[in-house]
């Protein structure tokens, strides 16, 4: 059976910039780190050129935040792998570690003069704009725009990444939780007015930037559907193949005549493909016939999906 393929990030978008000699150097850093960070360090940089069209930034700042994004975890390479790639809960001294990705990306950058101008991707993009993030603690205010775009697509590709995903199958719950992060705290409604301050008065990352985000995702929600519709198509054409072979068969087991009977086998066997016969080919069809059902369901359910990212509020 012909194997369905879909990427979940349709990186046609990011495709569209023609790369030039200094910024494929740029880019070449990432070979040096593990193959998860690398892949990850990609689906970012993705999201973040396809946020940034749709923030209508100029093409200058979406080419320079989309290189900021690839490089944004490029100081993981001074980062033992045994934490990097560990698949439990880190310690708290393994997560100072971590934390200090960023500084070691930023200093690679400042030393490197190709690399220093996109230097606010490593250094900023684990700041929150209530002043909870690191490693400087930064406040909206102090956090370039570049890096709070490069936070949210980090932070979506990191869960959509924990999670799994293969599908945008209920991928509206990963926005529900990104929501919460673009919200402002909810002790906010229990700590006395004159207590709070400034940096209480916004949550983590830009509600501007995750409704771009959900753009984005709607696109690629309807790009997985054209896909399960092409699988679909697919299908169908080998149902009724199969269908085909199955009249063929009927036939030739009513035929009295063993010319017949091998006129029929005969004609079936030319519409075979690899790996189907006569004993199996009825089994075959079934299995076309019950993947059309699953593909068909997981269609409505995509449609349904981006009906509620539609009505999805921050």
């Amino acid at each position: 059976m012909f194997k369905e393929t879909f990427d979940f990030y349709n990186s046609t978008s990011l495709k569209s910039y023609n790369l030039d000699s200094v910024m494929k150097y740029q880019l070449s850093m990432l070979e040096r780190l593990d193959a998860f960070t690398r892949r990850h360090s990609e689906n970012v940089a993705n999201l973040v050129c396809r946020v940034c069209e749709y923030l209508h930034c100029k093409k200058s700042f979406t080419i320079y935040a989309t290189i900021c994004a690839y490089l944004h975890d490029i100081g993981k390479m001074f980062i033992p792998p045994e934490i990097v790639a560990k698949p439990g809960k880190l310690t708290p001294e393994e997560y100072e570690i971590i934390k200090s990705h960023t500084t070691l990306g930023y200093k690679m950058c400042i030393k490197d003069l190709q690399l220093r101008p996109y230097s606010a991707g490593p250094l900023y993009h684990h700041e929150a704009l209530n002043g909870t993030g690191y490693p400087n603690g930064l406040t909206k205010k102090d956090i370039p725009y570049v890096a709070q775009i490069i936070r949210v697509a980090d932070e979506y590709d990191a869960i959509v990444t924990k999670r799994q995903y293969t599908t945008h199958v209920n991928i509206s719950e990963t926005l529900k939780d990104l929501i919460k992060d673009a919200r402002p705290a909810n002790y906010l409604k229990t700590v006395a007015l004159d207590m709070l301050t400034e940096n209480y008065k916004h949550g983590k990352i830009n509600p501007k930037i995750l409704k771009a985000l959900f753009k984005v995702v709607i696109d690629d929600t309807y790009y997985e559907i054209s896909c399960v519709m092409q699988y679909i198509d697919y299908l169908k054409e080998q149902v009724k193949r199969l269908e085909t072979i199955q009249k063929y068969g009927e036939k030739m087991h009513n035929s009295t005549k063993e010319k017949d009977k091998k006129y029929y086998e005969e004609g079936m066997k030319i519409l075979f493909e690899s790996g189907e016969t006569i004993d199996n080919y009825e089994q075959v069809l079934s299995e076309y016939l019950d993947a059309i059902v699953k593909r068909q369901e997981v269609k409505k359910r995509l449609y349904d999906e981006i009906k509620i990212i539609k009505k999805l509020r921050i």
